[in-house]
């Protein structure tokens, strides 16, 4: 167990907050646990909470000067940090609550490191901002992104913003969608670790500027750094003008997606 962080680069600090996010998901699992509702149907359980604690004990204990965001305690740290870290302590909590494994605990500085973990496999997928790997316990393997299992993951969870224009579901039922994919629905962003991994192909969600969410920076930050193609579902880069998300294993697959969403590639998506 790792007492000190001394040392440590970003991407270290943002694997051991994660490492320390996962034990607390992975040791609560299967516990009766107590929903903090939010509203509109959303909620955060104590499992959610307590990650967060966790994380937040890493990161202050290695950059106490540094800021951080975090989905369920917000803002936190000096207003004129100069760094600020985002941090999703448990991404899929419904899917957690009802006893389904398919969850992500996420950490990201914007900019640079960041690391997306797997409580279940143990996986944590990292990057430096500039190279992206995983980690195992028998050590990283370079993560390499590929097209070949045509799975591409499409986050179905309200709102919609963009609807009517663009509609996740439409996408599903398009021709040419249904002749060279097969969709997958994880619900978390899990999903964008395995586009980055190779096992997806891509992963397509409707949304705002999500360059700076909890939810998605951290997965954002690795699909970069491996080579994938990112942009909105406009085929735009992300940011504040953003419009969802569309990353794919490489450009041909990215150029077929932003084809059928727009409506170039037959039936308007």
């Amino acid at each position: 167990m790792i007492t000190s962080y001394e040392g440590l680069d970003d991407a270290g600090v943002a694997t051991a907050a994660v490492r320390a996010g996962m034990d607390v998901v992975r040791g609560s699992y299967g516990r009766r646990l107590n929903r903090i509702d939010k509203g509109a149907g959303d909620f955060a359980t104590t499992a959610d909470v307590e990650a967060e604690k966790a994380i937040l004990g890493v990161i202050r204990a290695a950059r106490p000067d540094d800021a951080v965001l975090g989905e369920e305690g917000g803002q936190q740290g000096a207003a004129e940090a100069a760094r600020q870290w985002l941090v999703d302590p448990l991404c899929g909590t419904l899917n957690y609550a009802v006893g389904n494994m398919l969850v992500a605990v996420n950490v990201a500085l914007p900019g640079g490191a960041a690391a997306v973990g797997d409580p279940f496999s143990g996986e944590v997928f990292c990057t430096d901002g500039a190279t992206a790997w995983v980690r195992h316990d028998d050590g990283d393997a370079e993560l390499v992104p590929t097209p070949a299992t045509h799975l591409v993951d499409v986050n179905l969870d309200p709102p919609f913003p963009g609807a009517p224009a663009f509609r996740a579901v439409d996408l599903l039922a398009h021709p040419e969608f249904v002749a060279r994919f097969r969709p997958r629905v994880v619900s978390t962003t899990l999903a964008l670790a395995w586009v980055a991994a190779g096992k997806r192909a891509a992963y397509v969600t409707d949304g705002g500027d999500l360059s700076q969410s909890v939810h998605f920076a951290a997965g954002i930050a690795l699909c970069r750094a491996a080579g994938c193609v990112v942009t909105g579902v406009d085929g735009a880069p992300i940011g504040e003008a953003g419009r969802g998300l569309v990353v794919a294993a490489d450009l041909e697959t990215h150029e077929r997606l932003i084809s059928m969403i727009s409506g170039r590639g037959g039936r308007r998506a």
